[in-house]
């Protein structure tokens, strides 16, 4: 097994990766997809924009709202996965490290014009981007490794679970 630090640096540069081909990704886009649909079998390249969060709930509240909170929740997981990055089990750090490339490149996006741009579209579901991609397979990982290997709470002998 790798140290901690080389374990949480993969995870961080895995983070940045994916957040710079999304960032990437996301600028070729709004570039080339103004007024085309390029049809790729399940799903077509169609431009799009989220002003809210997922699914775009709270599209309606202000720009700066979302921004902060969004990124308030991205600097947790990133403290997360900094914090508990070397007691991780195998599947938990890539599947935060997802969540976090995913989260970051999404507020990045915010940040330009408070929308997020999505580019993905099935034409059942609502349109998203690889980053969206990323969080929901990163928060699936969470569950199925949590579920395969439940992280037993250790007793701190106080009442209260240790976990913290």
């Amino acid at each position: 097994m790798a140290s901690p630090t080389r374990r949480r640096l993969a995870a961080g540069l895995g983070a940045a990766a994916l957040a710079a081909v999304d960032l990437g990704v996301k600028a070729w886009a709004v570039g080339s997809l103004q007024e085309r649909v390029i049809p790729l079998g399940p799903v077509e390249l169609r431009l799009a924009y989220n002003a809210g969060v997922a699914f775009s709930v709270g599209a309606g509240v202000p720009t700066w709202l979302v921004l902060t909170i969004t990124a308030l929740v991205t600097a947790a997981v990133g403290v997360v996965a900094w914090r508990t990055g070397a007691a991780l089990s195998r599947g938990r750090l890539p599947a935060l490290a997802l969540v976090l490339g995913g989260a970051i490149a999404n507020v990045v996006d915010r940040a330009g014009d408070g929308v997020v741009t999505d580019y993905l579209h099935s034409g059942w579901f609502p349109t998203f981007n690889i980053a969206d991609t990323a969080i929901v397979t990163g928060v699936a990982l969470l569950v199925l490794v949590t579920l395969r290997h439940p992280t037993p709470a250790t007793p701190s002998g106080d009442g209260t679970s240790g976990i913290g």
